[in-house]
């Protein structure tokens, strides 16, 4: 049985966040295990809390999973502060922690920000280059680059600059490009586009925690990260296409889908 452990925060309805992640681990067949970092009041339409676990208690959570059941892929979500992020970075480290799959989660759909606006230097700094994949949306990658994106063009030399920082691979997500949905994955100085039709469904709360948790799958089971990407874009697609339709916003995704 290969294991994922997903470092991030909550989700009560249990959309996004860790909630999210487990429910895809599951649906991969392999064992999921969880470190929250903070407690989030959430639903379909917005953030209305959030309380970070304290660093310390981060940290002994991460060893309880690595001292017993070690994970063979780890997905970093919602980090929050530079404690938080501090502490993570320091015990992936201690543990040599493998395939890390990082959802740089910045900000929520409807504007809240997930990242403490200082945190930003600690996560490119003590995160980044521990990653084998690196997964930003748009709006996360021009944040991270310094620069605006709209084009695919402007998604490339995104990439680049967003690895050049790190020396890890990096997926930019094309989900709210106007005219396709297309991904970007830059690896090893190499482009791989990944075309994607846009599926007519508003309901797409943790996307992107779907996707990297998916990601993380593939590559505890030994998939290469360009096969484990595209299967990870296939099983996305299959949880979007099911059309799910819960809550008064935009609302989650049906994680058990026939897929493969």
């Amino acid at each position: 049985m290969k294991t994922v452990l997903s470092i991030a925060g909550t989700d009560p309805t249990g959309g996004a966040g860790i909630q999210a992640d487990l429910k895809t681990i599951e649906a991969h067949g392999l064992f999921g295990m969880s470190v929250i970092t903070v407690v989030i009041a959430q639903n379909t339409t917005g953030v209305f809390g959030m309380q970070p676990i304290s660093a310390s208690l981060v940290e002994k959570q991460i060893d309880c999973v690595f001292n017993d059941i070690r994970p063979d892929a780890v997905k970093l979500g919602m980090l929050y502060d530079t404690e938080i992020i501090h502490a993570t970075a320091k015990r992936l480290q201690a543990h040599h922690a493998q395939n890390i799959v990082l959802d740089p989660v910045m900000m929520s759909s409807s504007g809240h920000d997930l990242l403490r606006p200082d945190a930003a230097k600690a996560l490119i700094e003590e995160i980044f280059p521990l990653c084998t994949l690196i997964t930003p949306n748009l709006a996360e990658a021009a944040a991270l680059s310094g620069s605006y994106i709209s084009t695919k063009a402007q998604m490339e030399q995104a990439a680049k600059q967003i690895a050049a920082k790190t020396g890890s691979a990096v997926l930019v997500k094309g989900g709210h490009l106007s005219d396709c949905a297309d991904d970007l994955l830059f690896t090893e100085e190499q482009m791989h586009w990944l075309p994607a039709t846009r599926i007519n469904n508003p309901n797409t709360h943790g996307t992107g925690c779907t996707l990297s948790s998916a990601i993380a799958c593939g590559l505890a089971q030994g998939i290469s990260l360009t096969g484990s990407v595209k299967r990870a874009k296939r099983y996305l697609t299959a949880c979007i296409q099911y059309g799910l339709d819960l809550g008064h916003g935009s609302g989650p995704l049906q994680h058990k889908v026939k897929w493969e």
